[in-house]
């Protein structure tokens, strides 16, 4: 069995629900499809929490803009009046729980975790609905599942959850089996889950490449494909190297590091479902079907010249703790963690020497870090300095670690570049080295490298 994941950009106008309905009746066996919000909706979701926390009187516009943008859809892209009608229906009953939401946020004067999730749940609910009536209406059966009804559990983080697997496993098994004996296409919710206690919980943004994966999981299919509507993985940023190239094939490993250090392709979290399991997963093109796009496997294989891709992150923050001692007193690394973690803040890496502790932090959260750090100062640790202006540029690739001489590749071309070297980390990963350069220089380094590998 495949599951295909359609992402908002393959959901915007006629001829892209035409494209995603043409791709699913190519299939030769049913396929088990899992979707995005229609493109945009997501944001204006989160536009319409924000304006409702601010009156009452900005509900009643956001309402109207996304029942226009829903039900102005399905008028352009369905023949059929009757499913038109009926899907128009359902469309209304869903933007009423939205007008509630809002409306409770509008009373309180500020959106709950809870509720902000709950109401960002309604993008992919909507999208859903929408794509399977589609279905419908190109002469294909097919019905719309919530993923939050149909035993996606999830941990209580609420905006960045985790899904319990073995939960999950045990409680899909009748939807697992309704699936394979359905002659229906099913079209499940991405991006949301469900608490223990059955509040709506999100994967953050892009978070419906995470959910694919656990709804393969879950069925045990072969495979995994990811619609977008570029190409796949490419050796870097086409808007910054011109001559960037598609990836054919990169391991777990590989593409994980890539999505987690900058590439926008994948979720980062997409593939923690998958180890273990004989999955493979192949980013497509919308628009370029016959094209094989990059196929992500279990197991890599060594490039002759290692280096598959440069990527770069721009929303990083470099925070260092400096003291005489704070490489070398017990404890100390224990508490900062600490303190970032009650805090709500995520570290992407830790760098230590004997004299200073350098953390890498979203740049969203460089603020929140500095401060939950600062009480610490005046004893072992003696200042805090905040570097916002700071890029991550990572290499990704099989084998990078063990091969000879690849550092003084990397750094011989970024310094000929003239770009100064301000961190890096090598060996903590088998797949992956990274350095931080001044924003600025973002572009020459990997310029320089691309030219260099590639």
């Amino acid at each position: 069995m495949k599951v295909m994941k359609f992402g908002g950009g393959c959901l915007k106008s006629e001829k892209s629900f035409a494209q995603v309905a043409a791709i699913i009746r190519a299939e030769k066996v049913r396929p088990v499809v899992v979707v995005s919000a229609v493109s945009g909706v997501t944001d204006f979701l989160l536009e319409s929490i924000l304006g409702a926390e601010k009156s009452e009187k900005n509900i009643r516009g956001c309402l109207r803009a996304l029942k226009e943008r829903h039900a102005g859809l399905v008028k352009k892209i369905m023949r059929n009046e009757r499913i038109r009608q009926e899907t128009i229906k359902r469309l209304e009953a869903g933007l009423k729980k939205v007008e509630k939401l809002l409306t409770g946020i509008a009373y309180t004067g500020e959106a709950t975790a809870a509720t902000r999730a709950c109401v960002l749940s309604y993008g992919e609910r909507l999208a859903a609905i929408i794509l399977a009536a589609f279905l419908r209406d190109r002469g294909m059966e097919s019905q719309s599942l919530e993923s939050d009804k149909i035993g996606l559990v999830t941990d209580d983080n609420l905006e960045n959850a985790t899904v319990d697997l073995e939960e999950f496993k045990k409680n899909f098994v009748s939807t697992a089996r309704f699936i394979r004996q359905s002659k229906a296409i099913p079209v499940i919710t991405g991006f949301f889950g469900r608490t223990p206690e059955g509040k709506v919980s999100t994967f953050g943004r892009n978070g419906t490449d995470y959910s694919a994966a656990v709804v393969a999981y879950g069925l045990a299919a072969s495979e995994l494909e990811i619609w977008k509507d570029v190409d796949g993985f490419m050796s870097a940023d086409p808007k910054l190297v011109a001559s960037a190239r598609k990836i054919d094939r990169l391991s777990y490993y590989e593409a994980a590091e890539l999505s987690y250090f900058g590439a926008k392709i994948l979720h980062p979290r997409t593939l923690e479902p998958l180890h273990g399991l004989k999955i493979s997963v192949v980013i497509k093109n919308l628009w370029q079907p016959e094209s094989p796009g990059t196929k992500i496997l279990p197991n890599g294989y060594v490039k002759n010249d290692i280096i598959k891709s440069v990527t770069c992150n721009k929303q990083i923050a470099l925070l260092r703790i400096h003291g005489p001692g704070v490489g070398y007193k017990p404890g100390i690394i224990g508490q900062v963690g600490s303190k970032l973690s009650a805090a709500g803040v995520n570290i992407y890496s830790i760098i230590t020497s004997q004299t200073c502790i350098n953390l890498l932090v979203d740049k969203k959260d460089a603020r929140r870090s500095f401060e939950a750090l600062e009480d610490m100062t005046g004893g072992v640790i003696e200042r805090i300095d905040l570097e916002e202006d700071v890029t991550l540029i990572a290499a990704v690739g099989e084998g990078l670690r063990t091969q000879k001489g690849l550092a003084a590749r990397m750094f011989s071309a970024v310094s000929k570049a003239n770009v100064n070297v301000e961190m890096i980390s090598s060996g903590a990963s088998e797949v992956a080295s990274y350095f931080i350069v001044d924003k600025a220089d973002t572009e020459k380094a990997i310029t320089a490298l691309h030219r260099e590998f590639f």
